[in-house]
């Protein structure tokens, strides 16, 4: 039927997606809230693109009679009208389309603006949309094009209003960019506006670009107070396109914001301060919602979910003068740009002030003095944590269903408490205070910068260092068997079933299979469980291995190790024999003796509880992956449920299949965020800064976590499964947590992105000596694979080398 092909725009609505794609529907629900007014118009909706787009486009396209007919029946004659593209995937809340496809301004007579609907059509097909879909993982065949056909509108003025800043996120800020006439070159940005920004009905600041203001202050408030209307209605921060004719402001588009990152749900309206979770555990990438579910359950604080991130609030202890200074305090020791951005939300007087009673102090940072230096200790809260391991795979064997779920609830429970073990704290805590005293004093008495840094090289007891050089003994077994090495370079998935066919290969996977069944528990991100671990896709570790056999030597482990143990006993003698030469020298000696011998004592232990929580989080994945393949035709489809939502399908509930695929489409939207390292509740992201002035000019600036200087050729690498290392390489990635240990064993630098002090990157990077700078900003972007750079590991930058 006719109606089918063409409809009128006040016919349609938001639901209508597949319809009269994204632009019309939003259009549609438009003409239909009070006090907003769109441009009259209809859609020629997708039923008419099916029938006249083949497949696969070519040229010519003919509009049949009758659908011409319809469409000309709507035109006015002698009118202008826009003709619009409006795809199903367009203007959607995870996929703008900004630009991607065609529109036409000024269309007079029905033949042109028959022309003009097939050159709309085509529009989906163009390069650009195709690799703009692709970049978006959205499925090729299932996007249609509507057209939007709407009266032209001769404009006093036009622009684009945000309705949250798009800079900086905050939801109480808008800005508004206007033009007289029509808006056209300003979304070509072929002009520059004037520029309005507005907080809480005030306009705080405002930027003419020459001659009269576009809009009066009235107006700009005026045009505010819409946009808050139809944010309101669509439930997000909106981008809208608007004309201002005859007195009062028409809109010719609104579409979600898909840049903001998203903000914590809150109980109340107060103001939220939140830092990152992700910042302090090396894993600032989207999670699936049963992994940060399951985090939320098993962590020692409360955290708040956006953007499949976690988040702590800070507000209260932020708010309070005892308090504050110990948070920032403690901040600053693991990442002095977090610090930076909590001062930068203080100064700008977000943050309300709290009262000195009923609150919790602040991240545990005492207790270390309460701790004697036995290394009998470690070794048995190391025992203590096996035997724990060991015990989890006992009880939650066989268990399925509700009894399964009612398990891993009492399992949490206990999962914290071992957490919160004052024993096991007060050990982290001794080996972290002994690195910031020696750190402090050595620099005070000495001038020794991050003296630390030498003094923890081959401490033992370290898990995550282990790993690495467990690595370079798999590789001396891997390097005897030259057809098994050759056999690697090409193998896929199934390598470990073929291994048995070459030469050495049975030896190879024994030791292959050894290594992870001490470490397959681990994987890049692994604090979300649905993340697929080295165990379940042991191909990931190939590349690792084969630059192992590439770049070392046999032996090379022990080696490394006593080395390092020397370098530390030569530094620790240097500095005493040092400080006794200073007043009070001996006093100040037997200090420091003691400080070291607790440094080497516990700094190990520091990586044992994450090894000790991944290892039973891979218990949890394994006991419900074996629910979710009962209840689901794809096992991961349980991955974008909650804990809680996965526990009430087990109970009966149907699979809330739109909401999985929904889910999937969020995450993917979320993946293409980047996490702040603080958030406040009006959507503020703050990345905050390291305050620096003694770098020379150029260079790339970050946090200093390992001391020594390295020049080398910089390999970029955003995925561990495709490293390609030559010795001498400097790493460049976004974060390293643990997993990245294998890597780092064949590297003589390090820069990321992210990281502190005491996150587990730097850790490893001062175990194996290896100068490294983290938290350099866009350092993936702003170095070049293969790019030579200078990491200067103790001043905390980055030279880029000509």
């Amino acid at each position: 039927m006719m109606e089918q092909y063409v409809i009128d725009l006040d016919q349609v609505d938001e639901t209508q997606v597949a319809l009269v794609g994204g632009k019309g529907a939003n259009l549609g629900a438009l003409t239909r809230l009070d006090g907003v007014e769109v441009p009259a118009g209809f859609c020629v909706t997708t039923h008419a693109f099916r029938r006249v787009v083949p497949p696969v486009l070519k040229d010519g396209l003919t509009i049949p009679d009758d659908l011409a007919a319809a469409i000309t029946s709507k035109i006015e004659p002698g009118a202008a009208y826009a003709v619009r593209s409006s795809a199903t995937a367009e203007d959607l809340p995870a996929a703008s389309f900004a630009g991607q496809h065609d529109s036409y301004l000024d269309i007079v007579g029905p033949a042109e603006i028959l022309r003009h609907v097939t050159l709309c059509w085509a529009s989906l097909f163009t390069g650009r949309a195709v690799a703009y879909r692709e970049h978006h993982h959205i499925d090729q065949d299932t996007v249609a094009m509507a057209v939007v056909v709407q009266k032209m509108v001769v404009p006093q003025a036009s622009g684009v209003l945000f309705t949250a800043d798009p800079l900086t996120g905050n939801r109480r800020t808008s800005s508004v960019e206007a033009v007289p006439g029509l808006g056209e070159d300003l979304v070509a940005g072929r002009v520059n506006p004037d520029l309005f920004t507005v907080r809480d009905d005030t306009i705080v600041t405002r930027t003419h670009a020459g001659g009269t203001p576009a809009l009066t202050d009235d107006q700009v408030r005026a045009l505010t107070h819409l946009g808050r209307r139809i944010e309101a209605h669509f439930g997000r921060p909106q981008d809208i396109e608007w004309c201002l004719a005859g007195g009062g402001f028409q809109i010719v588009q609104s579409r979600p914001i898909t840049t903001l990152f998203p903000t914590p749900q809150t109980p109340d309206q107060d103001p939220h301060v939140y830092v990152s979770v992700g910042h302090q555990q090396m894993m600032t990438d989207a999670m699936k919602p049963l992994g940060w579910s399951m985090w939320q359950r098993t962590a020692m604080a409360p955290m708040q979910e956006a953007g499949g991130r976690l988040f702590v609030d800070v507000t209260r202890a932020l708010g309070t003068p005892s308090k504050r200074d110990g948070l920032l305090e403690v901040m600053g020791k693991g990442d002095p740009a977090v610090a930076d951005a909590l001062r930068t939300v203080l100064d700008a007087g977000f943050v309300p002030a709290y009262p000195e009673v009923g609150l919790e102090g602040p991240p545990h940072g005492g207790g270390s003095a309460q701790i004697s230096t036995d290394p009998a200790i470690v070794a048995e809260l190391i025992v203590r944590s096996e035997a724990d391991i060991v015990a989890l795979r006992r009880e939650i064997a066989g268990k399925s269903g509700t009894a399964l779920f009612e398990f891993l609830l009492a399992a949490f429970e206990g999962h914290k408490r071992f957490l919160s073990d004052s024993l096991s704290i007060q050990a982290i805590m001794a080996g972290m205070g002994a690195t910031w005293w020696l750190n402090d004093r050595l620099a005070e008495w000495l001038g020794e910068t991050n003296a630390a840094d030498t003094l923890t090289l081959s401490a033992p007891g370290n898990i995550t260092s282990e790993m690495g050089l467990a690595l370079l003994d798999l590789a001396d077994v891997i390097r005897e068997f030259p057809q098994v090495v050759e056999f690697l370079a090409s193998a896929g998935d199934d390598f470990l079933e073929k291994l048995p066919t070459v030469a050495g290969g049975a030896q190879a996977r024994e030791a292959i299979e050894g290594y992870l069944d001490r470490y397959g528990m681990r994987c890049v991100g692994e604090i979300d469980i649905t993340r697929p671990r080295w165990s379940e896709r042991p191909a990931t570790l190939i590349p690792v291995i084969l630059d192992s056999v590439k770049n070392g030597e046999r032996g090379a482990a022990g080696r490394r190790f006593e080395q390092g143990r020397q370098r530390a006993s030569a530094k620790a003698q240097e500095v005493l024999e040092r400080l006794r030469a200073l007043p009070d020298g001996e006093s100040k000696a037997a200090e420091t003796s003691a400080m070291i011998e607790r440094l080497r004592t516990f700094i190990g232990y520091r990586e044992y509880p994450k090894y000790w929580i991944v290892c039973r989080y891979f218990v949890y994945k394994q006991a419900l992956l074996a629910e979710a393949a009962r209840v689901f035709p794809d096992p991961e489809d349980a991955f974008f449920l909650t804990f809680d939502e996965f526990h009430e399908v087990v109970r009966g509930k149907e699979p809330a299949r739109d909401l999985v695929r929904q889910r999937r489409d969020q995450f993917r939207t979320f993946e293409t965020l980047t996490t702040p390292r603080v958030l406040t509740s009006d959507g503020e992201a703050v990345m905050g800064s390291y305050q620096r002035d003694d770098v020379p000019e150029g260079a790339l600036v970050g946090l200093p976590v390992s001391a020594g200087t390295v020049e080398g050729r910089a390999r970029v690498v955003l995925d561990m499964a495709k490293t390609e290392l030559e010795a001498g390489d400097i790493l460049v990635t976004t974060y390293t947590d643990p997993s990245w240990t294998p890597v780092l064993v064949a590297v003589a630098g390090l820069v990321t992105e992210v990281g502190g002090l005491m996150t587990h990157g730097a850790v490893i990077a001062r175990e194996y000596g290896l100068p490294a700078v983290v938290g350099v900003e866009h350092a993936t972007r702003l170095i070049q694979d293969g790019q030579r750079i200078r990491v200067h590991g103790a001043g905390g930058y980055v030279e880029l080398m000509p």
